[in-house]
């Protein structure tokens, strides 16, 4: 499974209020723009020419093998790879379109590349170039602003639940299908030898405050109105941010620890027997155990319980993007259009773990023969994408923050959706 160590990418750095400003201001382009762009069109002949691809250092690793077949059919197109650290790369991106040096073709995160989805930023996916349909709705939707998209998704994760079900066999207790049931079933785990329940996520940032959102819509809340506003001090927001609560109330789960790098060697130990969390992990704990055939033997998957409105998770991954003022558009978009096709989609699965964003890809028998990843296709099916607004980010470091206080008890759920909503709409979304 692919590395989780993007998620350095995620927090907010001075980069982003520079490239918010430059979407503003690359606004003025208007609709005339926007239309011309997306009404290009590519053909099947070979690519030709130089390409520049940037991307973040961990799923991107193996694209040198995976793009192999791609320059075996394009023997004129030459790609160079920039591959930056995780916690860099946003930044230095950032940084080169402002300078008029970014590359080609670059890599963005479904998740948090609101910002950069703008004309003057990067070229609308030409019509044709592939079939939205073909990918999770919510992933594909990540990437379309005003009805039209901006990337091309590339790589899928969600979460759901992967619990001990050694320990849940012993406590004689099935997966929680519903809120109401996630508590006992942690107090079960931890009848049958679990010391807590829930080895929950601590770091009370973006990440948190994603868990936020994912719990607001499954309390069948939205995080914006239908007019574009920030609407986080609703019930549906109080009611996400008090189950959250709950598990560290009941004892599930530690405030403290484990910090994010522990996870897996305390889900092993029997330290916690829970985690909401990535596919990624699968892949992981035989090494946390040290034993081949350890996470076969001791671990299951399951979906995330529903709330009143289901049990909605959110869609992330990694996406392509052709930069507005790329020097070869074309072969850009034909390596773009190779990256989406199914077989490659699974070649990087081989590669690498990443989970294809093309639905179809997931019936390949790499894929299909691994069960514990049942639950996150169920779930992949069951997303949402997070507001493509600029400020989302910085909203949803603040509602992490806020998470906490109402987890430690210094402050109701109520005060705590007060306070984000205020902080939203002080800050807007970046559109105003």
């Amino acid at each position: 499974m692919s590395d989780p160590s993007r998620r350095g990418v995620l927090r907010l750095s001075a980069g982003t209020a520079l490239l918010g400003s430059l979407a503003l201001a690359g606004c003025g382009r208007g609709d005339t723009a926007t239309a011309k762009a997306s009404a290009e069109s590519v053909d099947d002949k070979p690519a030709t020419g130089a390409v520049d691809v940037w991307a973040a250092q961990g799923d991107a690793d193996v694209l040198a093998k995976v793009l192999k077949p791609f320059e075996s059919a394009n023997p004129d197109v030459t790609l160079k790879f920039t591959l930056i650290p995780n916690s860099e790369y946003y930044t230095k991106l950032q940084a080169a379109i402002a300078a008029g040096k970014g590359p080609d073709v670059a890599q963005f995160f479904p998740e948090s590349q609101a910002q950069f989805l703008d004309p003057s930023i990067l070229r609308p996916v030409p019509h044709g170039l592939v079939d939205s349909g073909a990918f999770f709705k919510s992933l594909w939707d990540a990437g379309v602003v005003k009805g039209v998209a901006y990337t091309v998704p590339w790589y899928a994760y969600t979460y759901a639940l992967v619990y001990r079900a050694d320990l849940a066999k012993k406590a004689g207790v099935a997966a929680p299908a519903t809120w109401a049931e996630m508590v006992p079933f942690f107090k079960a785990l931890q009848g049958a030898g679990a010391v807590h329940a829930l080895g929950a996520d601590n770091g009370w940032d973006i990440f948190n405050g994603q868990d936020v959102a994912m719990y607001a819509w499954q309390a069948g809340g939205n995080l914006l109105s239908s007019d574009g506003g920030w609407t986080l001090d609703t019930p549906a927001v109080v009611d996400a941010l008090k189950y959250n609560a709950s598990f560290f109330t009941s004892g599930s789960a530690d405030t403290a620890t484990p910090t994010f790098l522990d996870a897996q060697p305390y889900f092993v130990s029997g330290k916690t027997a829970t985690m909401i969390t990535g596919p990624w992990v699968i892949g992981q704990l035989d090494t946390a155990a040290k034993k081949t055939g350890w996470t076969t033997a001791h671990v299951a998957t399951a979906p995330l319980p529903a709330g009143a409105s289901g049990s909605t998770s959110f869609s992330a991954g990694g996406s392509w993007g052709v930069l507005a003022d790329s020097r070869n558009t074309d072969a850009s978009w034909k390596l773009v259009r190779h990256v989406s096709k199914p077989g490659t989609q699974v070649a990087q699965y081989s590669a690498y773990g990443s989970l294809p964003a093309v639905v179809s890809a997931w019936n390949d028998p790499a894929i299909r023969k691994q069960p514990l990843l049942d639950a996150f296709l169920t779930q992949l099916k069951n997303t949402k994408a997070f507001p493509q607004v600029g400020t989302w980010q910085q909203v949803a470091t603040r509602l992490g923050k806020e998470m906490e206080t109402v987890a430690k008890g210094t402050q109701t759920a109520e005060k705590a959706a007060a306070n984000i909503q205020a902080y939203a709409k002080s800050l807007g979304t970046g559109a105003e």
